[in-house]
C-alpha cells in the first residue's frame, strides 16, 4: 500500500497550487483514517500543515490558516483520495510536501510519528 503525492512545482508569490495524493488500488484502506499534509523545508524539521478526518473535520496550522484548504474523496473508484488547495503562496511555503495517513486514529493527530503511511513527497517552490 502506497501513497503518491503530486502537483508540486514552481510558482510566484501570491500564486496557487493544488496538491493531490493517490492510493492506487488501496483507497479503501484509508477510508476511515485521519489524513494529513506535512512539509519539510531544507534544514528544518517536518511540519504538520493540515489534516482531515473521515467525517470531514479539518484543522490547519496557524501559518496556512485561511490560505490552504484540505479535502478528501472517499469514493471507491477515486483516483486521488486527498487534496491540498494552496492559495496566496509565500516564499516561506517552499518545502517538500508529504501526504500521510494515520490509520489507527479517527480524530485529528498532529505528530508525524502517529502517521503510518506516507507519500514520497512533492516539491513546492515559491519565488519572491
Amino acid at each position: 500500500v502506497q501513497l503518491q503525492a503530486s502537483g508540486g512545482g514552481l510558482v510566484q508569490a501570491g500564486g496557487s497550487l493544488r496538491l493531490s495524493c493517490a492510493a492506487p488500488g488501496s483507497g479503501r484502506t484509508f477510508r476511515s483514517s485521519v489524513m494529513g499534509w506535512f512539509r519539510q523545508a531544507p534544514g528544518k524539521e517536518r511540519e504538520w500543515v493540515a489534516a482531515i478526518t473521515s467525517g470531514g473535520t479539518t484543522d490547519y496550522s496557524r501559518s496556512v490558516q485561511d490560505r490552504f484548504t484540505i479535502s478528501r474523496d472517499a469514493r471507491d473508484n477515486a483516483e486521488n483520495i486527498l487534496y491540498l488547495e494552496m492559495t496566496s503562496l509565500k516564499p516561506e511555503d517552499t518545502a517538500v510536501y508529504y501526504c500521510a495517513a494515520a490509520t489507527e486514529y479517527r480524530r485529528i493527530v498532529y505528530s508525524h510519528r502517529l502517521y503510518n503511511y506516507w507519500g514520497q513527497g512533492t516539491q513546492v517552490t515559491v519565488s519572491s
